[in-house]
C-alpha cells in the first residue's frame, strides 16, 4: 500500500560550489515579454554538447517553445564556449538580425556554465528567475537502501552524500547550499536528525534526543531549524537555532500528531500537517507560537505534505488525496481556492517548488516505480527529470537560491 510521507511518520512513530557570474552587457539591457505568451526561440551552439544541454532546458519551461528554423524565433540565443568552465550567451533577434544582450557566465563546471546562460537568457527574455542552474538533494535507493544523493536539475554531477546501507529520508538544503539536514536511522536504529556539510562531506548529528526526530527543514535565512520531535510524548513542531543547536522552542501543543513543516518566504510562519481535525490537513503557526489557524483547502479529506512558494507567498503546494491515489494541488490565499495541478494514473506526492515560483519539482509513484518530475504549474506540461539507472528516487528538494 502507498503512503505519504505523512503515512510514513506514522508507521515511524507508532513503530558545493554553484560558481561565479561575470557579466559583459552591451547597450540595451533586459529585453522582457510583458506577455505570458509561449516565446518561440532558436539555438545554435559551437558544440553538440551545449546545444543538447540548452534544447534540454528550454524544452522543459512552459514559457518556451524551441523552433529548429530561426525564421519562426523571437530569438536566437547562441552559446560559445570560451573556456574550460565558462560560457559566452548572445542573444539576437530581428531581421536583419541585431544583437541585444552578451553575457560571459562561469560556472562550477562547463554543464553548470551552460545552464547558468540560459537561467539568464530566461531572465532577459521572459522576467522570470532562471532555475535551470538549480540543484537537487533526493534519496534513492540504487544501493538497496535509502541513501541521500545530490545532483543538477537534470540529474547531471550525481553526488552519494550517504552509504548507511539504512534509512535516510526527507533530506533538505540550508539556503545557502553548504548543508543538508535530513533524518537517518543508521547509528542506533531509531530516527535522528543529521546535517551534512556539502562542502567538506562530513556528517554529524543535529538532534538525538529521546523519541522520534524529524522533518527538519532550513528557515529562509538559514539561522533557524524546523523539527518534529516526539521526546514529550506527542509530535509536535519545534523550532532551534541552526547554529547553536540550542534554544530549542516548542511551537504547537496537541493532542494531534503534526508533521513536514514549511517556512513561509518572510520566515514569520510555518504550515504544517496534523490530524487535529481528524484526518491530515493544513494549518498555519506563527514561529512566535501562539494557536494554530486551519488553512481551508476545501479539496480533500486528505492534505499534507505542504510546501510554500518561495517567490509567490500567496501559494502553497501540498498532497491531496485524489480518487484512489494522491495529487499535487496548489492553495491560493488571496482566492481561498484550491486546485490540483498533476493528474494521471500515478501518484503525485512530494512537492517542492523552484526558484521562479512557476515550476516545481514532484515525485511521480506508481507500483514498482518512484521518478522525479518537473511541473510547470501554468501550462501543467511536466518532464521526466530521473534516469532510470538510479533505481526509485523520490523526496526530491530544490535548491531555492
Amino acid at each position: 500500500m502507498y503512503r505519504s510521507v505523512f503515512g510514513v511518520l506514522l508507521l515511524v512513530l507508532f513503530t558545493f560550489s554553484t560558481g561565479l557570474l561575470t557579466a559583459q552587457v552591451r547597450e540595451g539591457g533586459v529585453i522582457t515579454k510583458s506577455s505570458d505568451a509561449v516565446i518561440p526561440i532558436s539555438i545554435t551552439a559551437d558544440t553538440p554538447g551545449s546545444k543538447r544541454l540548452a534544447q534540454m532546458a528550454f524544452s522543459a519551461h512552459g514559457r518556451y517553445r524551441v523552433e529548429s528554423n530561426e525564421r519562426r524565433a523571437s530569438y536566437v540565443f547562441k552559446f560559445s564556449v570560451v573556456a574550460p568552465t565558462a560560457v559566452k550567451i548572445d542573444i539576437v533577434s530581428g531581421r536583419p538580425a541585431k544583437l541585444l544582450y552578451s553575457e560571459t557566465v562561469v560556472g562550477s563546471s562547463i554543464r553548470n556554465a551552460i545552464f547558468k546562460a540560459c537561467d539568464r537568457a530566461v531572465e532577459k527574455t521572459s522576467g522570470l528567475p532562471g532555475f535551470f542552474s538549480g540543484k537537487l538533494a533526493f534519496i534513492s535507493e540504487r544501493t538497496g537502501s535509502k541513501e541521500v544523493y545530490t545532483s543538477d536539475l537534470f540529474f547531471g554531477s550525481v553526488l552519494q552524500q550517504t552509504n548507511d546501507h539504512s534509512e535516510s529520508v526527507m533530506p533538505r538544503w540550508s539556503p545557502d547550499g553548504s548543508k543538508i539536514i535530513y533524518t537517518g536511522y543508521f547509528e542506533n536504529g531509531f530516527p535522528d536528525i543529521h546535517e551534512i556539510d556539502t562542502n567538506l562531506r562530513r556528517r554529524e548529528r543535529f538532534v538525538s534526543l529521546k523519541g522520534t526526530n524529524s522533518s527538519a527543514s532550513y528557515s529562509p535565512d538559514g539561522r533557524r531549524v524546523a523539527m518534529i520531535l516526539t521526546g514529550e510524548g506527542n509530535p509536535e513542531v519545534y523550532v532551534a537555532n541552526a547554529t547553536g543547536r540550542r534554544q530549542i522552542k516548542r511551537l504547537t501543543r496537541s493532542s494531534s500528531i503534526e508533521a513536514t513543516p514549511s517556512w513561509s518566504p518572510n520566515g514569520d510562519q510555518l504550515v504544517l500537517t496534523s490530524d487535529l481535525a481528524g484526518k491530515p490537513k493544513l494549518y498555519l503557526i506563527s514561529v512566535r507560537g501562539g494557536s494554530m489557524r486551519r488553512i481551508p483547502t476545501a479539496i480533500s479529506g486528505y492534505c499534507a505534505e505542504p510546501d510554500w512558494n518561495p517567490a509567490n507567498p500567496d501559494l502553497v503546494s501540498f498532497t491531496v488525496a485524489s480518487m484512489k491515489g494522491f495529487q499535487i494541488a496548489v492553495y491560493s490565499f488571496s482566492e481561498r481556492k484550491s486546485r490540483v495541478i498533476t493528474q494521471g494514473s500515478s501518484d503525485g506526492i512530494e512537492s517542492s517548488w523552484t526558484n521562479d515560483g512557476r515550476h516545481l519539482v514532484y515525485t511521480s509513484r506508481r507500483k514498482g516505480s518512484s521518478q522525479i518530475f518537473l511541473l510547470d504549474t501554468e501550462t501543467g506540461k511536466t518532464t521526466l527529470l530521473s534516469p532510470p539507472n538510479l533505481g526509485k528516487v523520490f523526496q526530491a528538494d530544490f535548491l531555492k537560491r
